[in-house]
C-alpha cells in the first residue's frame, strides 16, 4: 500500500548534555532542541535519530527527527538497539492492541488503538470507531513511515475505511506528501458521522470535522459509573459537549438530564447522541458559559442528585497552571451548591500540569469551603486503552464525592 510517495530517511548519531541523557535512560520519550550536545548532520521530518552515550559510545535510544518542534527528538525504542522496518511497527501495533482486549470483550466497538508516546509512537494518534479507523498525526515524522504503518493498523482492527487527520500545525508547517486533513486514505466513507456503541450505548462521531478524531473517548469508564449512578436520579452534566455524561445517564434511567454548555452545536450533537438510544427520562439542554450556568442554577435555587463537571483542558502552556487552579477551585465550590443532601458530586480535570494528588485536594478544600462535608466515593484515571508511560502522559483524573 503506497498512500504517500517513498520518502528517503538517513540516519543520524546524537550525543545528549548529561541531564537530558539521564532522563533517556528513564525512558522519557522527548529530547528538547537544547539537550542535543552532538549531531552528526543535519536532519530531516522522521529521520532516525541513534543516541549514543557519552562514555561508552553504546546506544542508548532510538528516535524520529522533528525539525519543526522544539520536542526535536521523540523516542521510540530503549535501551537496545533495533531495526526501525515495517516488523518493528507490525510488532508495536500488535502489542497496543492486545493491551486494549479487554476492553473490546464488552459491549464496546470504538476504542484508542494508538496513544501516542505512551504506545511508543510518539505524535500519532489511533481511533477505532466501528469499522472507521481515524489517524490522528501530530508530528512530521510520521510520513516516511505510514506506508508500513497503516497496513498494520487495518489489520489488526479489521477496520474498511482509514480517515487522516492532520494537526494544525501540520496543515501549515512542511510537506504533507500531497495529503490532507479528512482525507479517507483507505476504503470509502459512507457518512462522516460515525455511529459507534460505548458499553451499549449509542453515539457518533464527525471523522471529518469533529474535534480531535471527532469524538473524546477517554472518560468512557467513568461515562459508564455515572450511567450505573443514575437510576431514577435528576443529573447535571457541565462542559457537557456532545453529552457523553449526559446520555450514559438517561441510558442509566435518569429521570431528568441537563446538559451545559457553551456551545449550542454541540448541544444539538448531544440531543442527537440521545436520541439514537431508547430513554425514558426528560433531556434539558441549557447554552450557557459554565460559571455563569452554574450560578445561574444556584440563584435559581435548582438542586440535582448528581452534578458531573468535566472541563477541557485549563493549562495547555506552564503560565496557565495557577489560573487553571482558580477554576477548579470555582467550579467545584460551585458544583458542591448544585448537589442534593447524599447526592454526588463528579469532578474531573484533563490538564496534565496540575496532578493529581493537586488536583484533589483543591475540590476537597473548596467543597469545605462552600459549606459541604463529603466522602470520597472513588478516584480514577485513565482507561484501558489510554495507558500511561510516563509522568507528562498522565492527564486524566475523576474524584467522585457524595455530598452532607
Amino acid at each position: 500500500m503506497n498512500l504517500i510517495p517513498d520518502i528517503t530517511i538517513q540516519r543520524l548519531a546524537i550525543k545528549l548534555k548529561p541531564s537530558a541523557e539521564k532522563m533517556v535512560r528513564k525512558e522519557h520519550p522527548w529530547i528538547f532542541e537544547n539537550s542535543i550536545a552532538k549531531q552528526s548532520n543535519k536532519g530531516n521530518a522522521g529521520d532516525l535519530a541513534i543516541i549514543y552515550d557519552n562514555k561508552k559510545n553504546k546506544i542508548l535510544a532510538i528516535g524520529l527527527y522533528d525539525p519543526y518542534s522544539p520536542i526535536r527528538i521523540k523516542l521510540i525504542q530503549f535501551k537496545k538497539a533495533a531495526q526501525i522496518n515495517n516488523d518493528w511497527f507490525a510488532t508495536r501495533i500488535q502489542e497496543a492492541y492486545q493491551l486494549r482486549k479487554p476492553l473490546l470483550e464488552t459491549d464496546t466497538n470504538s476504542y484508542r488503538l494508538l496513544f501516542g508516546e505512551n504506545d511508543r509512537m510518539p505524535g500519532f494518534i489511533a481511533d477505532v470507531y466501528d469499522e472507521v479507523l481515524v489517524i490522528k498525526l501530530y508530528s512530521h515524522i510520521w510520513f516516511p513511515y505510514l506506508n508500513w504503518i497503516v497496513p498494520h493498523l487495518i489489520e489488526v482492527s479489521n477496520c474498511n475505511t482509514v480517515v487522516l487527520r492532520l494537526s494544525r500545525s501540520l496543515q501549515t508547517t512542511g510537506n504533507t506528501f500531497g495529503v490532507s486533513d479528512g482525507d479517507v486514505i483507505y476504503g470509502a466513507l459512507k457518512d462522516e458521522v460515525v455511529i459507534f456503541r460505548e458499553h451499549g450505548v449509542l453515539f457518533s462521531a464527525n471523522v471529518i470535522k469533529g474535534h480531535k478524531t471527532g469524538y473524546f473517548l477517554d472518560h468512557r469508564h467513568n461515562r459508564k459509573r455515572v450511567g450505573e449512578l443514575a437510576n431514577n436520579k435528576t443529573v447535571l452534566d457541565v462542559f457537557s459537549y456532545a453529552g457523553g455524561f449526559s446520555i450514559h445517564a438517561l441510558a442509566g434511567s435518569a429521570k431528568e438530564v441537563t446538559s451545559l454548555d457553551i456551545s449550542k452545536h454541540a448541544l444539538e450533537m448531544a440531543k442527537e447522541n440521545a436520541q439514537l438510544n431508547t430513554h425514558s427520562g426528560t433531556h434539558n439542554i441549557m447554552v450557557a458559559d459554565a460559571f455563569e450556568g452554574l450560578q445561574q442554577l444556584i440563584d435559581d435555587k435548582q438542586r440535582f442528585d448528581i452534578v458531573v463537571i468535566d472541563p477541557p483542558s485549563f493549562a495547555k502552556r506552564e503560565s496557565e497552571i495557577d489560573g487553571a487552579k482558580n477554576s477548579y477551585a470555582r467550579l467545584a465550590r460551585l458544583g458542591a451548591r448544585l448537589v442534593v443532601n447524599k447526592g454526588i458530586l463528579v469532578l474531573a480535570s484533563c490538564s496534565s500540569r496540575v496532578q493529581s494528588d493537586v488536583f484533589f485536594s483543591i475540590c476537597e478544600e473548596h467543597i469545605i469551603n462552600a459549606g459541604r462535608s463529603f466522602t470520597v466515593l472513588e478516584k480514577t484515571f485513565h482507561d484501558v486503552d489510554h495507558p500511561i508511560a510516563f509522568k507528562e502522559g498522565a492527564y486524566l483524573k475523576c474524584g467522585y464525592y457524595l455530598l452532607n
